[in-house]
């Protein structure tokens, strides 16, 4: 699988098979390693992972399939900053107690049907979220940091999270695929 990585600004772009997927990470510096780097993004389209699920046996009972334990799942989600969260902006001055409350409220409306796009223009500090609605496309495991990784692979399609707290803030998140 040839990869085309381009880095401008403290952001990397890693673009998958045919330019067809992306990953964004972020790196500290030109000597380190992008955060969140997955190794490798994931197989080309049609074939098998390269660490397949092991099952425990024959039949049933001991198989174990990537319909139980996805392997890539879409999603879109909230963030909610605070100011002392990681790679917040100047701009964020809400105190992680007034960020955790900001994610609940937008938990609230999302749970009772709001429009969740909607929800994203009005509370999500993630850069350029508005535009995409909050979606983050499909992605494998091991791009995001791991809380929110557990938490989205743990969803059911169109199922909502409840507040996760990560490194960047406070998330909610929906699964869509």
């Amino acid at each position: 699988m040839r990869k085309l990585s381009v880095f401008a600004a403290g952001v990397g772009l890693v673009l998958g098979p045919a330019l067809g997927s992306c990953a964004l990470t972020t790196y500290e510096g030109p000597s380190e390693p992008p955060r969140g780097a997955v190794q490798p993004i994931w197989p080309p389209l049609g074939e098998p992972p390269a660490t397949p699920i092991q099952g425990g046996g024959e039949g049933e009972e001991g198989a174990s399939t990537t319909a139980a334990r996805p392997e890539t799942i879409g999603a879109r989600h909230i963030l909610v900053m605070h100011r002392t969260g990681m790679r917040a902006p100047d701009t964020i001055t809400r105190s992680k107690e007034e960020a955790k409350k900001r994610a609940d409220e937008a938990l609230k409306r999302a749970r009772a049907g709001e429009d969740f796009a909607k929800l994203v223009n009005e509370y999500s500090d993630e850069p350029g979220a508005k535009a995409r609605g909050g979606s983050l496309g499909k992605f494998p495991r091991g791009v995001m940091v791991k809380e929110f990784e557990n938490a989205a692979f743990s969803l059911e399609p169109g199922q909502i999270s409840d507040v996760i707290e990560s490194p960047f803030g406070f998330h909610v998140i929906q699964r869509t695929e």
